[in-house]
């Protein structure tokens, strides 16, 4: 019997030793992988004629950036519809104009600074500073993310099983893999969506916050709105390329890049972006005007935003403080 104790303990603590190396690995292997990406880049970079970037960029014509405006601009207000959504799936009363407006700054903050910041960070205390209690908050904004992804499995599921892309056959993965990846992206999004019209059991329970599925009808308005926002910011990036490239092409690449930002953990996918475009579309379009319509997305769509969103997130605050009382 004590040697099954000794044995159990030689157990917890070697299970205890890989929990506390974990985090130091974790960490390790993000920066060893930021490194290898930052490195391509710069060779990447180092190819590039900046002075056609210059040029590239100034081909950009009054209407050309008007109607690019306005796709980013119709893009973050479907966003913000995520937490309209959730307004209803929580049953809480704030305005849907104070709703709006936290939901626009959370998500210009996430492009630009991370999920941590943005999307956690500045919600939870927004909400909270409205009276939203913790669960309230966890829940809007797990269903956000929720909404999100459904849209990416279905845009993104749908492109990549049609094989609107060809990888280079540098890529590991290759075009059948890509294909297979899209199939399991769609059966994902359809097991989500039975899961909301079939399941009978309706709410979990996972480190203390109850998780619980909404509605068919409204996990299809997720779905149909999320695949709308991608599908604009698609549009946004073949607007920006001058329409050289066919529209599916360009979503599909900037779908390939926006998971690989992710994965990579880079504020604002930083670099990835660029080398996922370059490695992809290098071979139909010069760098200098990839770089170019890269540049122009990230003002248009996170920069630009990102400062109208700081002084909204300012009157937000200074509004909860005039609320309360002396």
């Amino acid at each position: 019997m004590s040697e099954r104790v000794a044995q159990m303990r030689r157990q917890g603590q070697a299970t205890s030793a890989w929990s506390r190396a974990w985090p130091l690995i974790k960490r390790v292997l993000t920066v060893g992988f930021l490194g290898l990406v930052l490195t391509l880049l710069v060779i990447q970079m180092r190819e590039v004629d900046w002075n056609e970037v210059s040029t590239s960029l100034q081909r950009y014509g009054v209407p050309a950036l008007l109607l690019a405006l306005a796709l980013a601009a119709a893009s973050h207000v479907l966003y913000g519809l995520f937490d309209q959504i959730g307004r209803a799936y929580t049953g809480h009363r704030l305005p849907r104009l104070r709703v709006a407006a936290i939901a626009f700054v959370s998500y210009a903050f996430n492009l630009n600074m991370g999920a941590l910041v943005g999307g956690v960070g500045f919600r939870y205390r927004l909400y909270s500073r409205y009276g939203l209690d913790g669960a309230a908050i966890t829940r809007v904004m797990g269903l956000s993310i929720a909404a999100n992804w459904l849209g990416y499995c279905v845009v993104a599921g749908t492109v990549f099983a049609l094989g609107v892309v060809k990888l280079p056959p540098g890529w590991d993965v290759g075009s059948t893999g890509l294909r297979w990846i899209g199939c399991a992206l769609l059966a994902a999004a359809l097991a989500y969506l039975a899961a909301c019209g079939f399941s009978t059991r309706r709410a979990w329970t996972v480190r203390g916050h109850e998780i619980a599925l909404p509605t068919l009808r409204m996990a299809l308005l997720q779905m149909l709105i999320s695949s709308l926002n991608w599908m604009l910011i698609g549009a946004l990036v073949y607007l920006l390329l001058h329409r050289e490239v066919a529209y599916s092409t360009v979503l599909a690449v900037f779908l390939i890049s926006a998971i690989a930002g992710v994965i990579t953990h880079v504020p604002a996918g930083l670099g990835v972006i660029e080398l996922v475009f370059i490695s992809l579309l290098g071979h139909a379009l010069p760098r200098s005007e990839l770089i170019a319509a890269l540049l122009a997305y990230r003002a248009v769509y996170y920069l630009l935003p990102l400062a109208v969103a700081l002084l909204v997130y300012l009157r937000l605050e200074a509004a909860t403080r005039k609320s309360k009382p002396s």
